[in-house]
Parts: C-alpha cells; structure tokens; sequence
C-alpha cells in the first residue's frame, strides 16, 4: 500500500493536503474536462423489475409494510428522515416498502448514524462527488486507506442508488472509465489496455489551484499484483446503475460500451489455457494478499461470470458488439458447465474424490484433475454437512482447495452460477455450519484458517494474515450484504435478517471496524481501521435490502436455462 494524504470530504471538498505527490511514469491523471458530453439528458427506458423469490419465501420475512424512508442532509447537516413519497427519484421506487412500527417508522438507531458515517467518506473532485474513502480512521498512518478503491465503492453506490441518490454513482463510473484510458506501465511493462485502476485519490496542486486524480493500476499496491475484480466490478456497477435509475443513455455511449469490450477483451482472449475459467495471479481480488488463491480462484471466476451476464444486457448488438455478444455466449455456456461440474462439493460428490482412482487417462477418465485422494484433509469430512454444498475455493491440475469462500460463493448465486438446487445448497450449508462462518459477527471471508507449516509455506510467515485473522479465516461485516442478497434470493430471508441482528449489536459500539478476529468473530482486527467505509455501506446495503426486496434487481440476474445449461450432479446430496 502506497501513502497518500489528500482527502476531499463532504464538509470541505475544497481543502487538501498542500505537499507534492510523486510522479512515475506508472500513476496517471485526469486534468482535462472529461467526458463533457455524459451531461446530456439522460434518455429512460422501461426495465422490467422481476422479483427473484416467490411469494411464501417473502411471507416468510413477517414485516408489515409502509413507505420507505428517505435520508438527507438538512441546510445544518444534522440527519432528517423524509417519507418517500412526497420526494423519491426514479432510483429505485419499487413495490414493497419497509417495516414500521404502530407508532410510524423507526429504523434502528444505528442507521442514522451509519448514514453520516458514509456521508462524510465522500470525495470530491471539481466540488462534485465521484467516490468514497476506504475508511477515516485518524488513530496511525492511513496508508492508501484515503483512496477510493473501486471494490470497496460498490456497497457505497448500492446505498446511494437505493437511497435515490445516483449522481455520485454516475461520476464514479465515468471518472474510472477515464482512468482505464491512459497507458499503464509497470517496471517499463505495459498493462492490458483494458485494465480498471485498482484506486484512484484526488490531488490539490495548492500552486495552479487545479484538482487532477492520481490512480493505481497495481504498480503501487503491496506485491504490485493488478486489480483482476476492479473491470468486473465496474460492469456489475454499470448494469446496477442501469437498472436502478432506467437511464441506459450512459451504457450506450460509445466510450462505455468501448470500455466494457476492452475489460471483455482480456478475459475472452484465446490462448493455451484448456478451461473456460480465468486465470490469475494471488492477490488480484479482495483477498489481496499471498493466501494461495493463484490459479483459478472461485470469487474470480463467480466475478467473472457476472461480469459477462452483466455486459450481455448492456452491450448494443451493432459493429464490434454483435461478436462480442457471440463471445460472451459461448464463454458463459463453457464456464457455467465448468463451475458447476468441477468447482461444486457436497457430500456425495466428496465421496467421490475420497474414492478417485489416479493417472487416469483419456475422454474416460473420472479424475479429470488428477486429484490425490489422499489429499483431502480431515477438517472437510467433519464441515461438509448431509445435506448442503458449497463450491470450492480452486480447482487446478493435481490440487483442490476445499476451503469456503464467501464472496464467492454469494455471488454465485447472484449471477446465477449456482443452479437454484445448489443456491438452496449453499444456504443449508451456512445454517448448518452458523457457528464456524457466522459465528459472533458476520461474515468468514474463508474458513478453515491457515495455521502452522501450512500457514508459513502459503503465505509467507505474512503477519497480518495469521490464523483466524485478516484474509485467513477473518470476519468481514462488509460481506452481510452479499449474504443478505443472497438470501433473499434464495428464499432465506431469515438468515439474513439473524446475521443483521448480530452486527447491529456491535458494529457501531465497536467503531465500524473492517474486520474482526477469532474463530467466532469476538475481536475487533488486530490491525483493522476503524470507520471503515464499506463495512458501513454493507451494513445499509443489507438493511434497506431486506427492507425493500425488489433491491435485489440490482445486483441479481435470474438464471437463463438456454445460456446455462443445468447439470444433474451438480444436486445437493440429502442423507
């Protein structure tokens, strides 16, 4: 992580740290009018808004319904609640409204405080709102926490659209789309053209009295790996956005739909590789650092496949368009099977691997992967519950990594990866297993954690990442809203709202930390910032999805048979 110092906040987009920043020919800036021409009038369009569970899986949440509430900022920047009817935008009225109580709304008392909390993350370039801050926390060195990290901006902007506020959505998307645009060099390497920044700061040159945004594409990041996700997150951006206003005037703009096929462009290319799965180097996703996810990691591949079912909406059928689409067909037809068949475990299919003969060869062989039996270890037999499943963290030649991973594994669901047999699967197993991925506070990022030898050798004796701790078996609050979609999604409401119940009875009292440690959640991190902006936004995220269900729309897409071709082993096991 880089140093940076200038923050923009909402209080005073005018002030900034008056010191020089370094220049190398790797860090890039915006200083000119870009794209001018995205503030014509957005053009609507009617987007059919689908819910995603039936109608006894919302009877099943038991809330009574009233008009959503409203949060803004009074002329004296204290907090004001306003029923949605007399002033909601086109962002995100939708048909079901939250709960109130006999006496009228009443959100729990650490949504309004969460609401200034992220409010004063704000950044500002040229006095308009283009991001948020990874987290205010003033207690030591901020490191690149005063970044806007395009990862940790998406739960932000998902408040923001759900709360009818997409202005700073749509300057965000334009000002990282302007970034993808500049050359990137690394030692003397160029990057890929389509490459996102991983984040972006604003400078103030306090001389020329200009602002200019500074990005890293990875060349300033620890181990100087490139942000994979960031492209994906930005089209799953793209496509929330859409969906939530009904303006797909910026989608369609020649610069954005440039933007999305040279994100596809990288991923789509044709070369040795014999899976239809992304290859990656470890630390290119939220997990951004050494923990042995190098190869074909599961929340990559999930991002992945996302990303194009997100870009099959949004890519306009004309010139360069009409191949892509054809690429981005066929690739989903390929990865669907793929992940589906190889990447999914429940008891059965762990029966089968426990059972795999070796140096199997020819279109006949079931060990596909060479796969030594012997290397299952015992923690799997006892995790893996009768009935549930989930799908592994990697599969590559000769090696399986059975741990859990959240993210995931929600998005899987999300993007429909994950057939409804197994999204039903995935629900059982944390049920199941409340204990282990739950536990105090939600979320496990990965279970089990690394320990001992194995901990040294896979992680390089990394000491952020010991056991149970960070991006080893830590929990992230930030992740209750993948959860929350995820279950509503798959019917689950009740998970969801348990799991939300447990952060409100910390998280603020505890400072809004970014993760916490221990096998159950008990600790706040041992090195993790407090006041940070996505554990905040993930919390609201969570709660006005739960709230208001048809959210879901979103960052959900509903299984297309034709385009994903169910396959029959694939069914959760039931003793």
């Amino acid at each position: 992580m880089s140093p940076a110092k200038t923050v923009h906040t909402a209080q005073n987009p005018e002030n900034g740290d008056k010191g020089e920043v370094s220049r190398v020919n790797s860090i890039f800036e915006i200083n000119d009018d870009d794209f001018s021409n995205f503030t014509e009038k957005a053009r609507p369009i009617n987007i059919e808004r689908k819910r995603s569970f039936d109608e006894k899986s919302f009877s099943e949440m038991s809330i009574t319904m009233s008009p959503r509430p409203f949060y803004r900022n009074s002329q004296n920047n204290s907090r004001v609640f306003e029923p949605v009817d007399s002033i909601y935008s086109s962002g995100g009225r939708s048909g079901f409204d939250t709960p109130r109580s006999e006496n009228g709304f009443e959100p729990h008392p650490i949504v309004a405080e969460a609401w200034d909390a992220l409010r004063r993350s704000i950044v500002y370039f040229r006095k308009e709102p283009v991001g948020t801050i990874a987290a205010i926390d003033h207690s030591e060195e901020e490191l690149n926490y005063d970044q806007v990290f395009v990862r940790d901006f998406v739960p932000s902007a998902l408040a923001f659209l759900m709360n009818g506020e997409p202005e700073i959505v749509k300057n965000f998307l334009i000002k990282t789309l302007r970034l993808q645009s500049w050359e990137k060099k690394v030692d003397l390497f160029k990057l890929g053209e389509g490459v996102m920044p991983a984040s972006f700061k604003v400078h103030h040159d306090s001389v020329r009295n200009t602002e200019t945004l500074v990005a890293d594409f990875g060349e300033a990041a620890i181990g100087r790996v490139a942000p994979v996700d960031s492209g994906f997150w930005w089209i799953i951006l793209l496509r929330a956005y859409t969906k939530s206003t009904g303006d797909s005037s910026l989608a369609d703009r020649p610069e954005c739909q440039r933007g999305i096929r040279l994100i596809l462009s990288i991923c789509l290319s044709e070369g040795f590789d014999t899976f239809p799965t992304l290859l990656c180097a470890d630390g290119c996703c939220m997990i951004d650092r050494r923990m042995g996810i190098y190869g074909y990691p599961i929340e990559i591949q999930s991002l992945f496949f996302m990303a194009l079912r997100c870009a099959l909406q949004l890519v306009k059928p004309e010139g360069e368009g009409k191949e892509f689409i054809q690429k981005i067909g066929d690739r989903l037809h390929a990865l669907s099977y793929h992940m589906r068949s190889y990447y999914w475990l429940d008891l059965k299919q762990l029966n089968s691997i426990y059972r795999y003969k070796t140096e199997e060869y020819s279109h006949t062989a079931v060990n596909k992967f060479n796969v030594m039996p012997d290397s299952l270890e015992d923690w799997v037999f006892d995790f893996m519950p009768c009935k549930g499943g989930y799908f592994i963290g990697n599969v590559s030649p000769a090696r399986m990594d059975f741990r859990w991973f959240c993210l995931g594994n929600c998005v899987a669901i999300l993007s429909s990866m994950a057939t409804p047999e197994q999204a039903s699967a995935i629900m059982d197993l944390i049920e199941a297993r409340w204990d282990e991925l739950v536990g105090e506070m939600p979320l496990k990022i990965s279970y089990p954690a690394l320990e001992g030898h194995e901990w040294k050798i896979v992680t390089g004796y990394d000491p952020k990442n010991t056991r149970w701790s960070y991006h080893n078996g830590g929990s992230w609050p930030v992740l209750l809203w993948l959860l929350t979609a995820a279950c509503i999604k798959s019917g689950r409401p009740q998970i969801a709202r348990k799991a939300i119940e447990l952060t409100e009875s910390r998280l603020l009292k505890d400072g809004w930390p970014e993760y916490y440690d221990g096998k159950t959640g008990r600790f706040i991190g041992k090195q993790a910032r407090k006041n940070q902006t996505w554990s905040i936004a993930g919390y609201l995220v969570a709660k006005m999805m739960l709230e208001d269900p048809s959210h879901l729309g979103m960052v959900s897409i509903e299984e297309d048979k034709q385009m994903c071709p169910r396959v029959k082993r694939s069914a959760s096991w039931t003793c």
